[in-house]
């Protein structure tokens, strides 16, 4: 039996790969803290989509990965998915940036357990927040390509503590690749979403409000909602590392995208015709709103065989669906 690896795989993205890898019949060694800010379900408590015990081959450890990698120098993992962070949102990323910046301590301890145990292959979630800011403002802005990111060139700033974190990741990765033949590929979310992630998040908190609007009569928007970014369901963001997570060994960069720009404004505009909610929309200036524009370009991925297959119009009608009878 293949064995894989998870780091923060109680998380939102984690459950997802976790099933994936669970119904493959693989081992799954799932690691997670459990701890605030960064999205963790215990599995005991069952998981919103399914019980990750109802499958003999899923073994759970609470532990900080950290010490994990200090104390166990197991080499016998087919793949090693890299996703504990600290996590949480614009609001955690801008107000809490050194806690941000424990990623940093997390992934270089990852990278020296790598270098000891060697996996076969290290799947290192990255973000499209390592992009550099200069390329989405509203003045200026166009589709993030994987390119943009040269580490042989003058690197452009990337968003914030948790940005500048995952940059160096990435950059550890080459390092691990370079000098000790650790074989990887990194992958550049842009906004995932999907119907059990952590309410702090855009998606949730949206459907949640457009469920809410049959009282309410309004939806609020953080900022102006003129900023724009790129959609793109969990369970495409699955289909597309499981798909191309073979096919690159030298720690190059994926991302994870549908190349479209839709604004919030936008978003709720598709979510009130979904839902036939005639709800008026306002908008919360003082809130933290990031950058203007975000958007990954696709070339890439359809080069390795992949394009994201569910629309946004699709995902918001799966998620009013599903939040219809939660309580919040």
């Amino acid at each position: 039996m293949k064995r894989v690896l998870i780091t923060g795989v109680a998380g939102f993205v984690g459950r997802h790969f976790c099933k994936y890898f669970l119904d493959k019949k693989f081992e799954v060694i799932g690691i997670d803290n459990l701890k605030k800010f960064t999205g963790a379900i215990n599995p005991k408590k069952k998981w919103p989509l399914y019980d990750p015990f109802d499958y003999e081959n899923f073994k759970f450890i609470k532990m900080d990965c950290t010490d994990w990698f200090i104390h166990n120098r197991e080499k016998k993992f087919d793949y090693v998915l890299h996703l504990a962070a600290i996590v949480g949102g614009r609001e955690m990323i801008e107000n809490y940036p050194l806690a941000v910046a424990q990623d940093l301590t997390i992934d270089s301890k990852f990278w020296e357990w790598c270098v000891t145990s060697k996996p076969k292959k290290v799947l290192y979630f990255s973000s499209s927040a390592s992009y550099p800011l200069n390329l989405q403002t509203k003045k200026y802005y166009r589709l993030l390509k994987e390119e943009d990111i040269n580490f042989n060139k003058v690197l452009g700033v990337p968003d914030y503590t948790y940005g500048w974190s995952k940059l160096t990741g990435e950059f550890l990765a080459r390092i691990a690749y370079k000098n000790y033949e650790i074989n990887s590929v990194c992958y550049r979310p842009f906004s995932g979403y999907g119907e059990d992630q952590d309410i702090n998040y855009p998606f949730p908190n949206l459907c949640k409000n457009i469920i809410n609007s049959t009282k309410k009569k309004t939806v609020h928007v953080w900022g102006d909602g003129k900023q724009m970014r790129d959609f793109i369901h969990i369970d495409d963001c699955v289909r597309g590392v499981t798909k191309t997570m073979d096919k690159i060994n030298d720690a190059s960069a994926i991302n994870l995208s549908t190349g479209k720009f839709t604004s919030f404004i936008d978003f709720l505009k598709i979510g009130r015709t979904v839902s036939g909610n005639a709800f008026k929309i306002i908008t919360q200036k003082s809130k933290p709103v990031g950058v203007f524009a975000r958007a990954g370009s696709t070339h890439k991925q359809k080069k390795l065989g992949f394009k994201a297959r569910i629309t946004l119009e699709q995902g918001i009608e799966r998620g009013l669906k599903y939040y219809e009878n939660k309580i919040f």
